[in-house]
């Protein structure tokens, strides 16, 4: 971010129910969402070219944002996740992963987690890193520091956040109803994906995503890809953006 900073103005969100965020949102589907951004984003602070960027369901989050209110979107950057939506239902999605299955449910992953947060997080995080066991390797490393581990842990420490991290899980039916009704956004678009992901990642999102101006897998990079490969991925975000 201060990279970006450098030439553009960054507004970092925390999502409702997460970060330091207050109140609850009315859903935890991507589309409700994408209108608490936007209305932040453009009716309070008045930004209506926004370059929207996200990852994993933040990258949901951003697609649902450029769907919605593509006269507001000037660019969209989406980073690594399948798109729930008509090339993969939900059903299938859950599939993908234990993670993704284990988060689905309801009260479990609250019950599992418990007061071992901090312990869950440490845990998880390596799984889904370059040559992690999620990628078929046996790599235990994080990609991110103690410091960094024990601040997601502080907010996720919050029942109401541990829960509503949950909840984007939890909506994936409704994320691909509302995918499925949503016609193909022409927003100019740039995909980035986990090293050897691209192609079944682009899959999912090109019957939606109409105007993909660029496509690449981040080398050397798990699902993490900011924290593992920083350097591409803002040289990258700084190409497109300009």
């Amino acid at each position: 971010m201060p990279a970006l900073a450098e030439n553009h103005t960054v507004y970092a969100v925390d999502l409702p129910g997460l970060g330091d965020s207050t109140g609850s949102p009315t859903a935890y589907d991507k589309a409700t969402l994408a209108r608490y951004v936007h209305t932040l984003i453009a009716d309070r602070l008045g930004v209506r070219d926004a370059r929207v960027v996200g990852h994993d369901f933040g990258a949901a989050v951003a697609f649902a944002y450029a769907a919605q209110f593509p006269a507001d979107t000037d660019r969209l950057g989406y980073l690594d996740l399948p798109l729930p939506g008509p090339a993969i239902d939900a059903a299938i999605y859950r599939t993908l992963s234990w993670h993704i299955a284990l988060h689905s449910q309801r009260r479990v992953p609250e019950a599992v987690v418990g007061d071992d947060v901090r312990e869950y997080l440490a845990l998880f995080y390596p799984q889904v890193s370059f040559g992690g066991t999620a990628f078929g390797g046996t790599s235990d490393r994080s990609p991110f520091t103690d410091a960094e581990v024990d601040e997601f842990a502080r907010t996720y420490r919050k029942p109401e956040a541990l829960a509503g991290g949950f909840e984007l899980y939890r909506a994936l039916d409704q994320d691909v109803r509302d995918t499925v009704a949503t016609a193909p956004t022409p927003v100019p678009t740039l995909l980035m994906t986990a090293e050897g992901q691209l192609e079944a990642i682009r899959a999912t999102v090109s019957p939606r995503l109409s105007n993909i101006v660029r496509a690449v897998d981040v080398p050397r990079a798990g699902h993490w890809l900011v924290e593992e490969n920083p350097r591409f991925v803002t040289e990258e975000l700084q190409r497109f953006l300009a």
